[in-house]
């Protein structure tokens, strides 16, 4: 293979943009054949397979540790100087992508480690209560809280949660005993 055929910062950052995107955002069907014929249409099969597999190894081993900026240059220079490793340019592309890309892979990944729900959403608001068995608790303030809970890839699901002021109150209590203990533990020497 000729050393410019894979050389070339834009076709390496296409490449990349879709080895992200098949990896970690979870769009697959992004095929090898689609990428060599896209991307390097003059490099034979037999020698952009082990490049996609190159790059697709640096990729995932950048972002299972969560690189910094400076673990990723350390990263990328000892990759540089490797028997078989990459060049400079691609080094320099690399980091450019990981420096653009590296906040939307880490919270795909976090989503896709979750197993439990998560929160995705919440408004909240005060009205004024309307209808009651009681005529005294009309216009009283109620509390509407809505929760958006849901799992990655999954569709949502929505907790609408009323309290009257004395369950407000009891959460706010909580909350601040919350806060209290927090603060407590943060404070003690280790």
């Amino acid at each position: 293979m000729a050393a410019g055929e894979l050389e070339g910062s834009k076709p390496l950052n296409g490449l990349l943009n879709a080895l992200a995107q098949d990896t970690f955002h979870g769009h697959p069907g992004i095929t090898e054949e689609l990428l060599r014929s896209q991307l390097y249409p003059e490099v034979p099969p037999e020698e952009f397979r082990p490049f996609l597999a190159k790059m697709r190894g640096i990729l995932k081993s950048i972002a299972s540790a969560d690189m910094d900026f400076n673990q990723l240059e350390a990263f990328l220079t000892a990759q540089t100087k490797k028997q078989g490793g990459i060049t400079s340019d691609q080094a320099a592309v690399i980091s450019k992508f990981w420096k653009s890309h590296k906040t939307k892979i880490r919270e795909s990944l976090m989503n896709q480690s979750r197993w439990n729900s998560g929160l995705r959403g919440l408004s909240w608001r005060v009205d004024g209560k309307s209808q009651s068995r009681h005529s005294a608790q009309i216009h009283t303030p109620v509390a509407i809280i809505e929760l958006e809970l849901g799992k990655y890839g999954q569709e949502s699901e929505f907790l609408c949660l009323e309290f009257d002021e004395v369950k407000v109150n009891q959460i706010l209590k909580t909350l601040s005993e919350v806060e209290a203990s927090i603060s407590t533990l943060i404070s003690q020497p280790n």
